[in-house]
């Protein structure tokens, strides 16, 4: 049958494709919309069990410094019950402690309000599903992903810089308390005449367990290692990032019409970085007899 001159179907088509379009944008609208929700509602009940679980740390901690209060009062009392001018002074401080650390226990459990920790932790685990499910369902294109990424560099490069102050801290307040502790453990040492059970022989070892905890763990953590090679890949990250905005290095040869091309590449070479993290992080978690040398990352 010969087509009829008045056939409008490949408008109709037209018209159904660009619907269809429509209501896909629109789909896909909602679907990033309802996650973005739904990652807001994660973060806010992760916060919530977060602080939940600081107060009843903090409860605990001064159920046990008012517990041992009672305790020390209780033991210096009976050993001193002949002599109330030692034992009065001692059982005041502990007294005091005693109330201020009960009164702060009652005030951290006052604070955690109707809804209990297993409610929140519930509710939190009940949206993970949801976000899992939904993250699952949701499929944005690869170019989206991309994209994505390239804004999440910026949040990366400053993770592994904060991570690497962090152990840059403790490292230095690690080896300031072993210097101090030895030196002080000397001068301690050679202030003592007899071989009594004095304040210097007590000074002496306390101090030693001291110095000699906080040259186990810094043996042990290897702060400065991870302090260092985390700045390492927070720099090679950041020179990518800024080889990639200014269109020199490994992609001077590409133009505005392949910035796709581009934006592979730098996707790549970050991730090279930061897999490249991850083998030095599992080497320095080894024990030292099987731990590889870490080599340094390679532009």
């Amino acid at each position: 049958m010969p087509r009829s001159l008045d056939d409008d179907a490949p408008r109709r088509v037209a018209g159904a494709d660009a619907h269809l379009s429509a209501d896909q944008r629109e789909t896909a609208d909602n679907e990033r919309t309802t996650l973005r929700n739904l990652r807001h509602v994660v973060r806010n009940l992760e916060r919530g069990v977060a602080r939940r679980k600081r107060r009843r740390l903090r409860q605990f901690v001064m159920l046990l410094l008012a517990a041992g209060s009672f305790l020390t009062g209780a033991f210096w009392t009976a050993l001193f019950w002949d002599s109330p001018s030692r034992f009065v002074r001692i059982d005041t401080v502990c007294g005091a402690l005693l109330l201020l650390s009960g009164a702060a226990a009652v005030m951290a459990g006052r604070g955690q309000g109707r809804v209990t920790l297993g409610d929140l932790e519930e509710a939190l685990d009940t949206n993970r599903d949801s976000l899992r499910f939904l993250g699952a369902l949701y499929h944005p294109t690869l170019q989206e992903r991309r994209s994505l990424y390239r804004e999440d560099v910026t949040g990366i490069i400053e993770q592994h810089r904060t991570d690497s102050r962090k152990y840059r801290r403790i490292h230095n307040a690690l080896q300031n308390l072993i210097m101090i502790g030895s030196a002080s453990t000397t001068v301690v040492a050679a202030l003592d005449t007899r071989n009594q059970y004095t304040w210097q022989n007590l000074t002496i070892v306390s101090i030693g367990f001291t110095v000699t905890v906080a040259a186990a763990f810094t043996g042990y953590y290897k702060y400065r290692e991870r302090s260092y090679f985390l700045l390492q890949t927070a720099d090679a990250i950041e020179e990518e990032a800024n080889a990639y905005t200014l269109g020199v290095g490994p992609y001077k040869d590409y133009g505005l019409d392949q910035e796709h091309e581009a934006l592979k590449l730098f996707t790549q070479r970050v991730e090279d970085h930061r897999n490249e993290q991850r083998r030095r992080q599992q080497q320095l978690d080894q024990p030292a007899e099987q731990a590889l040398s870490p080599q340094l990352p390679t532009a």
